[in-house]
């Protein structure tokens, strides 16, 4: 929960900057709102399992509301239910490709079996004769495997012929056909290159028989992660300043082409030109005109631009170099993104296990064709939704409080004037600090998040949903809402990041907290958006290297894997993998990085370096600082910073 201080600095020249232990805490009802719910995120779970559904779900059950492998209890007005089936603990269904993709579901009858037929079935015969060995029965209850093949209900009671080979799905006792090629419908959404069965085939083989080499490339990507972590702090000078010439040289040389294009068309004679290609050339000509016009407006804005900030690319240099030494005195900090993946992975499986059960709970209900099916009525029928607004909210709930340790564990360094009197281990203190005063305040940026998402993500369904039927007006509406609230999430996440920096350091609840970080970065707008682009750059250029290192290290191995030939999935796994390892990793670095700039930036505006207001800042950045000011006296606008106290960081209520 978001706090506050009630007591002051050490007052003498060299006072620390230490998180108080005396606090009262101010976003107490946030969290009471997280918790109760939360309870109700597990009485849905309850409810579900309570009811019945963990073993509908588990165990499966027939089209007449039994469940497989037990005795069952006479449903009212439905026939064959309240069968003993014991001794029958699969799911078969009688036609298993007959998909209702709307619905998600299958359109067949399902029973209770002994066995899954291991083999293809071609005739009634062999149905028959399956019934007969294995005491299984793959028609209906109300037929007797000795009238499989002379009854006329046989077509409509029976297994669509040829019924596949199929085998029990681990756990969850449902028969599944071994060749998934009838399920190609499903796949062809996703992967639109798959005409044939064969080629599906190919292409899981290919990963099958390369497991080790994905499971070493996956390793070496995270092993790449982590060293170009600490690289870039020794090279992000020079590769700061490639990039804006390289930027900068080619849009000069691509402004020059243009205009060479353009002189050397002018300079061209006519009279050798027909009339009727007369025009097309004028029309080039007149379009080379304003290309050549619109390159060199923006060559020059550029060059202003590049100009204007050129200090403050300094700054981000300083600030990337300053974040490698924060990674080698946090060493926890590389490990926060599996921290955070485990727990979401942890709380997705919960999340998706009580969906299931939500799926199957409810009241026996007679469909259409006289089968029954599960439904809640009345309110409960909506407790879905609320699962789902559990999603949103709990998984950015997880993100925040990454973001709000990673937050505590950078300000505890960069407020420590000597850096061996940092506590044993920042991080666990930051996290210590979290779960006794900052929930409420996690959980209170977390669900503004969420209210931006969930419109977003209906707009999104209802866009899916009407695709190729609203008119041109609406669907323009429709982008530019979800393009508008995209947008806005965007920005509400960085300032919740940095909300969560001004907490942090001022302990104050998260609106306050919120304002502060916006004032402090509306103030040094042109230095956010050299960190926020450059920065950003760099990063992205570092996730490209890794996923081209991987990738081509990936290409040369299997190169040497003569089994198949088919490499596109083992690759797409591997990069993708890559991709998000070092999207993980450089985005703590990318943190990092922000909660420094807002650190220095709160530094530099209420001390300025004198006998009693020393800064706290590293000595890179006080090289800046010096360089800046230095720059200032020459431009004959002084360098005397603001005499205002140390409030920020130290506020009193």
């Amino acid at each position: 929960m978001g706090c506050c201080s009630s007591a002051s600095a050490a007052q003498s020249s060299k006072r620390e900057w230490k998180p108080l232990e005396d606090r009262s805490c101010t976003d107490i009802p946030w969290l009471l709102l997280f918790i109760l719910f939360c309870i109700g995120m597990g009485f849905i779970c309850g409810f579900s399992v309570a009811t019945g559904a963990a073993a509908r779900l588990v165990s499966g059950y027939d089209s007449y509301g039994n469940i497989c492998g037990q005795r069952n209890a006479k449903l009212e007005a439905i026939s064959n239910s309240g069968m003993d089936h014991t001794h029958r603990k699969y799911v078969f269904f009688l036609d298993p490709c007959n998909l209702d993709l709307i619905n998600r579901k299958i359109k067949s009858i399902a029973l209770c079996v002994a066995a899954c037929p291991t083999q293809e079935l071609k005739t009634l015969s062999e149905v028959q004769k399956f019934a007969e060995t294995n005491g299984s029965a793959l028609c209906s209850y109300n037929l007797k495997p000795s009238e499989y093949t002379t009854s006329s209900k046989s077509s409509v009671l029976c297994p669509k012929l040829p019924v596949p080979a199929s085998a029990p799905i681990p756990f969850f006792h449902r028969c599944a056909p071994v060749n998934i090629s009838c399920y190609a419908k499903f796949a062809e959404a996703l992967i639109t290159f798959v005409s044939d069965n064969s080629v599906l085939h190919r292409l899981i083989s290919g990963v099958m028989t390369s497991k080790e080499i994905i499971l070493g490339l996956c390793l070496l990507s995270l092993v790449l992660s982590m060293i170009l972590m600490v690289i870039i702090r020794y090279i992000s000078r020079v590769l700061v300043w490639i990039l804006t010439i390289l930027v900068i040289l080619g849009s000069l040389g691509g402004t020059g082409v243009l205009w060479w294009l353009y002189a050397k068309q002018r300079m061209s004679p006519k009279e050798t030109v027909i009339p009727e290609q007369l025009q097309i050339a004028e029309d080039n000509l007149r379009a080379l005109l304003i290309y050549a016009i619109s390159a060199t407006v923006f060559t020059v804005i550029l060059f202003l631009i590049m100009l204007v900030m050129r200090k403050r690319v300094a700054l981000t240099i300083a600030l990337f170099h300053v974040a490698g030494k924060v990674f080698i005195h946090l060493p926890l900090l590389v490990f926060q993104p599996f921290w955070t993946f485990f727990a979401l992975v942890l709380f997705w499986a919960y999340w998706i296990m009580t969906l299931l059960f939500l799926g199957t709970t409810g009241s026996a209900v007679q469909n259409e064709q006289g089968f029954v099916e599960f439904k809640i009525s009345g309110p409960l029928q909506y407790m879905w939704w609320y699962h789902v607004v559990g999603l949103i909210w709990i998984s950015e709930f997880i993100l925040a409080c990454q973001q709000m340790t990673v937050a505590g564990a950078v300000v505890t360094y960069y407020f420590t004037r000597d850096k061996r009197n940092l506590p044993f281990t920042p991080i666990l203190a930051s996290v210590n600090r979290l779960i006794r005063y900052h929930l409420g305040t996690v959980a209170k940026g977390s669900f503004i998040i969420t209210l931006v998402k969930i419109p977003r993500m209906i707009l999104m369904y209802i866009h899916s949903q009407l695709k190729g039927k609203e008119n041109a007006c609406a669907r323009c509406v429709l982008k530019s809402c979800i393009c508008c609230l995209w947008c806005l999430e965007k920005c509400l996440n960085y300032l919740n990041q940095n909300a969560y920096t001004a907490t942090a350091i001022n302990s104050t609840n998260f609106c306050t907290s919120a304002k502060d970080a916006f004032v402090i970065l509306v103030e040094n707008a042109l230095r956010v958006a050299a960190i926020n682009t450059v920065g950003d750059f760099m990063l992205f250029l570092g996730k490209v290297l890794i996923v081209c290192s991987t990738g081509l290290a990936g290409i040369m191995l299997l190169n040497y894997q003569q089994d198949y030939t088919v490499w596109v999935l083992p690759l797409i796994i591997v990069c993708l993998f890559a991709f998000l390892v070092a999207h993980c990793f450089l985005s703590i670095y990318e943190m990092v990085v922000d909660v420094l700039f807002l650190c220095f930036a709160i530094d530099t505006k209420y001390n300025d370096g004198s006998p009693g207001r020393e800064f706290y800042m590293d000595k890179v950045l006080m090289e800046f600082v010096e360089n800046s000011r230095k720059a200032m006296k020459e431009a004959g606008k002084g360098g005397v910073a603001d005499a205002r106290e140390l409030k920020p960081m130290l506020r009193k209520r």
